[in-house]
């Protein structure tokens, strides 16, 4: 009975985690060459919400003035006007004197959703059909509009593009990329192919009439976080919400154990409080699984447990460093370690999850039980 359990486990987990591999490889194997503004290009607004400087800041604020684009609009939004990322972006709209571009300060606190809330000032100043909601961490590729406009088909309610972990400093920063690139994106690329696909907060294009037809922008604090709240709204509208073939990178940089803990902790909640039922199973995607179920099997018929889980880690993350290299994502010697330390760590986020609410996001105390409003934050 155990035996059985365990070998149906094992060829589930298995040929799960190698098929969302292929999937996915698929998915971000490199495009050659960039794609050219259409001939009549549609007019878009990009809102990028700001709040403090980390090392890669100017990088990836900068590459919203280098996109080779027209009929751009570029709206920054920031809660208070002496933040050192204020002061960074206006360094930034000075340098580009052409571009249609401007920083809004001031608070909406209208929702749990700091982020939300930060943006809300800027929904007025949207005039274009087309609308980009980025984080202000994404390093933007010249043709990252024509990328995303290029995704949108028939059906389609929102298209999104899960931040790949690019530039990482120390072993914490290698466990940050086996999250986000070869867990995180692999499953959510998997998940999209099969029609199942779900908003990602980092890059969301929208028509800007769904969302007013919605309530406009404040409608994505239905929920308290925005891409949950944009999927539910999408679907409600009888629409899907899409990624674009090949994401677009988030450079890391140096990362502590408890950083890359409280950013996935955070992550887990919401993921558990929007979707439960989805969330549920998330459990068995850890590697720890098969590898259990390699070792019973093995015992079983008196062959060395330890080399039968090996086997299985080597298949395991040998497959995901091989997606790793081939979509031009970080990867080095450590990576299957890192992979390893994050698998481990997936079991005690999850189970964590299911008792603990409440959690930190940049300064502001968020719990799904309060219906109060925050201060805003990027």
């Amino acid at each position: 009975m155990l035996e059985a359990a365990a070998a149906s486990l094992l060829v589930t987990t298995l040929g799960a985690h190698l098929g969302s591999t292929l999937i996915a490889m698929k998915r971000c194997w490199p495009r050659r060459g960039q794609l050219q503004p259409p001939a009549a290009a549609p007019h878009v607004t990009i809102l990028r919400p700001v709040c403090g400087v980390e090392p890669y800041d100017e990088r990836t604020l900068a590459s919203t003035f280098r996109l080779d684009y027209p009929n751009l609009r570029l709206v920054f939004c920031c809660d208070r006007g002496d933040d050192p990322a204020a002061a960074l972006v206006r360094r930034l709209i000075e340098k580009h004197p052409g571009s249609d571009a401007r920083l809004l300060i001031g608070r909406t606190p209208q929702s749990a959703n700091p982020k939300l809330n930060n943006l809300l000032k800027g929904w007025p100043h949207v005039e274009t059909d087309w609308v980009v909601m980025a984080d202000s961490n994404v390093d933007m590729p010249p043709d990252y509009v024509q990328r995303l406009l290029a995704a949108w088909k028939p059906g389609t309610g929102v298209i999104c593009a899960p931040p790949i972990g690019d530039r990482p400093h120390g072993f914490w920063g290698e466990v940050e990329c086996a999250f986000l690139n070869t867990y995180q994106a692999r499953w959510q690329y998997a998940s999209d192919t099969i029609g199942l696909g779900f908003a990602q907060g980092k890059t969301m294009l929208f028509r800007r009439a769904d969302l007013e037809a919605a309530g406009g922008l404040a409608a994505l604090g239905a929920e308290v976080a925005e891409d949950a709240a944009a999927t539910k709204l999408v679907r409600g509208m009888g629409l899907k919400a899409r990624l674009v073939d090949g994401p677009f990178m988030q450079p890391l940089g140096r990362r502590r154990l408890q950083q890359v803990w409280d950013r996935q902790a955070r992550w887990a909640r919401l993921r558990r409080m929007t979707f439960p039922a989805v969330f549920l199973p998330e459990v068995l995607t850890s590697g720890l699984m098969p590898m259990v179920c390699a070792a019973v099997l093995a015992a079983a018929v008196d062959v060395s447990p330890l080399s039968a889980a090996a086997s299985v880690a080597v298949l395991w993350y040998g497959a995901e460093w091989a997606l790793a290299r081939a979509c031009g994502w970080h990867h080095s010697w450590r990576s299957p370690f890192a992979g390893l330390l994050r698998d481990i760590m997936l079991p005690a986020l999850w189970l964590q999850a299911w008792f603990i609410n409440s959690f930190i996001w940049r300064g502001n105390e968020i719990s799904p039980e309060s219906d109060e409003p925050v201060s805003s934050s990027a």
